[in-house]
């Protein structure tokens, strides 16, 4: 055989060997493509939103890096999968979105026990509020999550009330006012102090009280910002500095239960890792408490006033707001519960923790 016929055969053996590495390269990257898992994560706050932007999107940015990328997130802000916010429990409870972070209360009647921490005057923080709930939950209510495997659970770091152009200052200066509530609890404790609540979503707020269908509205700080409420509301009324506030709502970010089973034992592993109380603590620590001072900052530019109660005045919403507490326990009694006695150990969750932040102070 001639160089000249050794060439092209040569050529054509190498063009082969070329031809098949790049069919199997092809068949392994369409293997990998397939194999990665997309989760639907839905909320229903804009996408520039602190709870999206500070931890959502670090939690799902933390889990892709620790997969390789074979485990990403798919962001549904808004509710863009439809439905309303009180129906996101069910659509990871039913498979319509994979994970959702939601306040878990707006279904309405079904987490009577884990609401123990939206009671008045029991979370003095989001961090401590989040371990709580966390430990709290998973020692005592688990029944209310069947269907959803929790990832991790918050609080923020209090209610408080904001208002347009009303200036209450005492308990006697709320009596009659309408005041939008975030959930059950929250609007039993203004029906105490002789408001009239009207509960209703988050994002609903501006336009009631732009078109003053609420003299106000209880709104954590983290909340004020993601609405723009603080372009429309100049008026904040506060409990004393440091003090528990009036009330709190609980968060759940859950994952459908069956998608979580099906996972790999790896990427499995990956969600564990960046799951439970420390997680849960994160959130109420970096999420919310940490940046408290950033969400005031518009409200105070634009000339907001800013009123604490006095401690005496504080007391006095304590005394009127007593069977609020009192209630809550009477409905856990309904379901089959220990009221009285689940009471008592939310608090002693919170004391003891308080009692291990102020050790490692």
């Amino acid at each position: 055989m001639t160089t000249m016929t050794k060439r092209p055969l040569q050529k054509t053996a190498i063009l082969g060997r070329l031809a098949v590495l790049a069919l199997g390269l092809g068949m392994a990257a369409s293997v990998q493509a397939a194999d990665k898992i997309v989760l639907r994560v839905s909320h229903f706050l804009p996408s520039t939103s602190n709870a999206q932007v500070n931890m959502i999107q670090p939690w799902c940015d933390k889990i892709a890096k620790e997969s390789n990328q074979r485990m990403v997130c798919q962001i549904y802000p808004a509710m863009q999968l439809g439905g309303t916010p009180g129906q996101l429990f069910d659509q990871a409870k039913d498979g319509v979105a994979d994970i959702v972070w939601t306040l878990s209360t707006q279904a309405s009647g079904r987490f009577t026990k884990s609401a123990v921490y939206e009671l008045p005057w029991l979370v003095p923080n989001a961090e401590i509020g989040s371990r709580a709930l966390w430990e709290f939950t998973h020692k005592y209510a688990m029944d209310e999550y069947k269907g959803v495997h929790p990832i991790f659970m918050h609080t923020h770091g209090g209610t408080l009330l904001h208002f347009v152009d009303k200036q209450p200052k005492t308990l006697d200066d709320f009596k009659g006012l309408k005041i939008r509530s975030a959930n059950r609890v929250n609007s039993k404790m203004l029906t105490a102090i002789g408001a009239a609540p009207v509960q209703m979503p988050l994002p609903a707020v501006p336009d009631a009280v732009s078109k003053g269908v609420v003299d106000g509205a209880a709104v954590p700080w983290e909340g004020v910002p993601a609405i723009k409420l603080d372009e429309i509301t100049h008026y904040h009324f506060d409990v004393p500095k440091g003090q528990p506030r009036m009330g709190n709502s609980i968060f759940l970010f859950g994952m459908n239960q069956a998608r979580y089973d099906s996972l790999p034992p790896d990427l499995k592993k990956v969600i564990d890792d960046n799951s439970g109380e420390e997680v849960s603590a994160w959130a109420g620590r970096t999420v919310f408490d940490e940046r408290e001072a950033d969400f005031m900052k518009v409200s105070k530019a634009n000339g907001s006033v800013f009123h604490y109660m006095s401690d005496a005045e504080y007391k006095r919403w304590i005394d009127a707001t007593k069977n609020v507490s009192n209630e809550w326990i009477k409905d856990v009694d309904a379901k089959g519960g220990n009221g009285a006695k689940l009471y008592a150990e939310a608090e002693a969750i919170i004391h003891k923790l308080m009692a291990q932040a102020a050790n490692k102070k």
